[in-house]
């Protein structure tokens, strides 16, 4: 069963091995070696980091593109999806005391936000994990978790590319990029 809260544990053990890590805007986490992602709330017991979400509802999406992205989204654990990407994400103040509606209009009016994530599915599996609905501090707001298969990578650096291009980034405080490749599959 699907348990809706994961947690993303950097340190010296898990089954993704760490390929690279950039802050891209603030500060850094800890380097790690490896990640282990597990459905539950596990924290990491010595050095390193821990990140929680919960995988939600689609917040910013309509009908027509949430049946689009149904469509369109295979599933993660392909066996060929061996590279993966945790992208945490902290947006500013502005965003947040901005309304639904608003943050929607930034999201996909100005940003097309789903747009550029429709063009690279489905070769690149994605799910958001919400932080702020915790109820309790998290270093961010959202935890982005991609897989792929390796000959994909240059699709996905673009993908990341346009939207960091975009409107909707200009709200973007904090963000890493880990890249792994898997160790056991």
């Amino acid at each position: 069963m699907f348990n809706r809260l994961s947690s993303f544990v950097g340190g010296a053990v898990g089954a993704w091995k760490v390929r690279s890590q950039v802050a891209y805007i603030g500060p850094p986490l800890a380097v790690v070696d490896y990640v282990s992602v597990a459905n539950g709330l596990e924290t990491n017991p010595g050095e390193g980091w821990s990140l929680h979400g919960i995988a939600s509802n689609d917040r910013y999406v309509v009908r027509a593109e949430k049946q689009a992205l149904v469509v369109a989204q295979q599933g993660l654990g392909r066996p060929e999806a061996t590279f993966a990407a945790l992208i945490p994400i902290r947006k500013n103040a502005a965003w947040w005391a901005m309304t639904q509606d608003e943050r929607r209009a930034v999201f996909e009016e100005q940003s097309h936000h789903i747009r550029i994530g429709m063009k690279y599915l489905p070769p690149i599996a994605r799910r958001l994990h919400h932080c702020r609905d915790l109820g309790m501090p998290e270093a961010f707001d959202f935890l982005t978790w991609f897989e792929y298969a390796p000959p994909h990578e240059p699709a996905f650096d673009e993908l990341l590319a346009e939207l960091r291009a975009s409107e909707e980034w200009k709200y973007v405080d904090r963000e890493v990029d880990i890249r792994l490749v898997a160790i056991e599959r």
